[in-house]
């Protein structure tokens, strides 16, 4: 277990390093000319090739269909589309991708970038998005961080070639929402999920990387039970940022998961709004709804951003206003002065229901509640989740704390396991793949979303009232 306290964005760099690429279960820190390298890391993914390929300084070029046979459209979404994959025969042992821990990769996701605005024939660029993602997954490397193979340009397409994972958070808590009797997720099967998203977590943050959109959509999870953070479209450097982390990205983090800092509107966060979104995702999975699913409001034009009423409504009905005591700092938030009218018309704020009866009402429904730990969550749950859905963005727990919680003490004389499925009577069926729409190549542009789960994100809009 790592010992040194994750970074702050006001600390200093770290001292030292070896390349994250091969970092070992314990991260290394980037240097700082690691650092400024991330800009140029895609452009040189693009640029590897096999000392085979080259002729008088010309690299052959990589085609996506020359080097994997695409076995079906997985999803689509704002970036792009997702397909499912395997290596073409005949590649040769130049072309054998492999695992961390050396087992041979077999089945691969693959992320297309849009290469044009929908409805324009001209060429628009990459999306800062993209340039994002393919800089720091070509950087990262951990068995609890999704694993980048390649990366492709070819005639303005960009494709982000990923290790496949059969299943994600949303899948699994979507099928036990559909079981007849509706059934909970195993709580053996909650603290290894847990303890592999907090380790996933740690890295990224003890190497400068806050996720900014953490939610089960985004948590893979392969046949073998291994969790692992995807989507990092949204993640950034903290260490020494030019500006406030406010000024290149508005709105961070789906409203659901959203941390209180955020909706309150202030201008500088920390790596404190991923354990929020933590803390979110462990009640989800305990009882199978979004703790606080709450209504976006949309920004209108070129008008500031409106303050999330309805979403920080429905926090403060579980946790209540929140206090100076519990928060000093919370005047100086500029939607501080919103607190006070939220408890208008609303019952249900004026008389929260707390987070203790909450859990205690999850417990009995889901029959966690009669059982001992290890087939309960038990009193040392509650305590995590009270530390990761702390107000105070100085007081809520880190990675690193969490996981030194008692949550994730021995039971018996085992650990608790890196294989989230292991003692688990149910096989959770595969991910929907679709098999009517296989066109992957440079020529085809990407569509509308299609098949697969319902969309975590809520589609209701309402004005900011």
């Amino acid at each position: 277990m790592i010992t040194s306290n994750p970074p702050s964005a006001m600390g200093g760099p770290p001292s030292a390093a070896a390349s994250v690429r091969n970092a070992a279960s314990v991260p290394v820190p980037l240097t700082v000319p690691a650092v400024q390298n991330l800009k140029r890391s895609a452009q040189a993914a693009f640029e590897e090739a096999p000392e085979s390929s080259k002729t008088l300084g010309y690299v052959t070029q990589k085609h996506i269909t020359d080097r994997y046979k695409v076995l079906g459209f997985i999803s689509s979404g704002t970036y792009g589309r997702v397909y499912k994959a395997c290596n073409r025969d005949g590649q040769g042992k130049d072309h054998v991708p492999k695992t961390r821990d050396g087992r041979t990769i077999e089945l691969f996701a693959i992320k297309k970038f849009k290469p044009d605005k929908e409805g324009e024939v001209q060429y628009t660029g990459i999306s800062q998005s993209a340039i994002r993602e393919m800089a720091l997954c070509t950087e990262l490397s951990h068995n609890n961080v999704i694993s980048l193979v390649e990366i492709i340009l070819e005639s303005k397409c960009i494709f982000m070639v990923f290790e496949y994972a059969e299943h994600d958070l949303l899948q699994i808590i979507h099928f036990h929402t559909t079981q007849t009797p509706r059934s909970p997720i195993p709580a053996l099967t909650v603290r290894s999920i847990l303890l592999q998203l907090l380790t996933g977590l740690l890295y990224l943050h003890q190497n400068w990387v806050i996720h900014r959109d953490l939610k089960p959509a985004n948590i893979m999870v392969t046949s073998a039970g291994s969790v692992k953070i995807g989507d990092l479209g949204l993640a950034r450097l903290f260490y020494n940022p030019l500006h406030a982390l406010f000024t290149g990205d508005k709105v961070v983090v789906t409203i659901w998961y959203r941390a209180p800092e955020l909706l309150l509107g202030s201008r500088h966060y920390t790596p404190a709004i991923d354990l929020w979104a933590v803390g979110c995702i462990f009640a989800e999975l305990l009882s199978l709804r979004p703790i606080f699913k709450g209504e976006e409001a949309k920004q209108e034009g070129k008008k500031s951003m409106p303050f999330q009423r309805h979403q920080m409504g429905k926090i403060c009905e579980v946790l209540g206003v929140p206090k100076r005591e519990q928060w000093p700092l919370i005047t100086a938030m500029p939607e501080y002065n919103q607190l006070s009218t939220l408890a208008a018309g609303n019952p249900k704020v004026q008389r929260p229901q707390g987070l203790e009866n909450w859990y205690r009402t999850i417990m009995n429904a889901n029959q966690y509640a009669g059982n001992a730990i290890p087939q309960s969550p038990g009193p040392e749950g509650l305590d995590l989740l009270k530390c990761l859905l702390e107000w105070d963005p100085l007081k809520r727990t880190t990675a690193e704390k969490a996981l030194q919680h008692p949550y994730f003490k021995k039971i018996g004389a085992a650990k608790v396991s890196n294989n989230c499925f292991e003692g688990a009577s149910l096989k959770y069926p595969s991910r929907k793949v679709s098999s009517e729409d296989n066109s992957i190549g440079a020529a085809s542009l990407p569509g509308t979303k299609r098949g697969g789960l319902p969309d975590d994100r809520p589609l209701k809009r309402i004005k900011d009232g």
